[in-house]
């Protein structure tokens, strides 16, 4: 059938609950979501029996044909999930692939799992599935996007902001949109429906940002220097490693270096970034990155990052924390120096 957004999950249920739906992605809150939207629909169909098959060590295939084959036993047709904990073996993949061939009507299935490799998405079982069912991919929401999904959610309890206030929240939730949530449901409790008092929503909004490597990562290719200062300063006090911290940095720095080099070679940006695998809503963030960061930038910045792995590792005199962040400012476009002798 098709591949479709998680906001557009609810419209194409109306038509009717397909054979699967399988949602995958590394963001709790909108995996979680999407997953409740399939059983509100299901049990609005009458798929009032619910089975939950959850993958670990040892999980074999023929449980999976074993809950489909069953039938109901309390209800006219059942929903099956099956949560898969990290990347789905072959053998399950192929297993549900020809029970969809078979599907009875009385049994529907949903599937959930982290974010699946190009490798999985792209395998001959894989497509299979895609052709039987809906697939629905979970990607994090862009920082950009993050004051409107608030307001939206605020809206939903009835309540709005101001542009001042929905930024102070956006940069304290920033990374936890599960915690956000939380905050947003809390500030319905808290408040009455209409706008926000200011001073009463700064101080009930906890810091409960959560940020990992690749959340700096995107700060630096867009530019946004204190949001890159902000997100180092939580990996820091969160105790992230500094080696994997440069790694990020360094990973994408040589894909600009790569891109920049591709496109010299006459190859066009859409393919030099299918070749550098960047897909998604990453794509957006390195086709702007490309028009900022040029191709001296970007090798002055992979000469930075060198230098500060031999400070991390202690071969050259300096704090590792920050000399990432002089290498991070670079790249977010500050007139930031750093020596490279060693």
């Amino acid at each position: 059938m098709a591949q479709i957004r998680p906001e557009a999950l609810s419209g194409r249920l109306k038509s009717g609950l397909p054979p699967v739906v399988w949602i995958h992605g590394d963001e709790p809150l909108f995996v979680q979501e999407a997953g409740d939207a399939v059983r509100a629909r299901a049990r609005e169909l009458q798929f009032d029996e619910r089975q939950v098959l959850q993958v670990e060590r040892g999980f074999k295939a023929d449980e999976i044909r074993n809950e489909v084959g069953s039938g109901s036993l309390f209800a006219t047709s059942k929903l099956v999930e099956i949560r898969f904990p990290g990347k789905p073996a072959k053998d399950l993949l192929e297993a549900i692939a020809a029970l969809l061939e078979q599907m009875p009507e009385e049994v529907r299935l949903l599937a959930t799992s982290a974010r699946l490799d190009r490798a999985t998405t792209e395998s001959a079982h894989f497509a299979r599935i895609e052709r039987a069912g809906v697939v629905v991919p979970v990607y994090p929401l862009e920082r950009g996007r993050l004051k409107g999904w608030i307001a939206e959610r605020l809206r939903r309890q009835g309540q709005s902001a101001d542009d001042a206030t929905l930024e102070l929240i956006a940069a304290r939730v920033e990374g936890n949109a599960l915690a956000a949530d939380q905050e947003i449901r809390k500030l319905g409790l808290l408040f009455e429906a209409g706008a926000l008092p200011v001073d009463e929503t700064r101080d009930a909004v906890l810091d409960v940002a959560r940020y990992g490597a690749f959340d700096l990562v995107d700060a630096v290719l867009s530019g946004d220097q204190q949001r890159s200062l902000r997100t180092l300063a939580g990996l820091e006090a969160e105790g992230e490693a500094t080696p994997l911290v440069l790694w990020a940095l360094a990973d994408a720095v040589r894909t600009m270096v790569r891109l920049h080099e591709g496109r010299a070679g006459g190859r066009s940006e859409a393919q030099v970034l299918r070749e550098a695998r960047v897909f998604g809503p990453r794509e957006q963030i390195y086709r702007r990155a490309l028009r900022r960061i040029d191709p001296a930038l970007a090798r002055r910045t992979l000469q930075m990052a060198a230098h500060t792995d031999t400070i991390i590792k202690g071969l050259n005199p300096g704090d590792g924390w920050q000399a990432l962040g002089m290498l991070a400012l670079t790249i977010a476009g500050a007139p930031v120096l750093e020596p490279l002798s060693t």
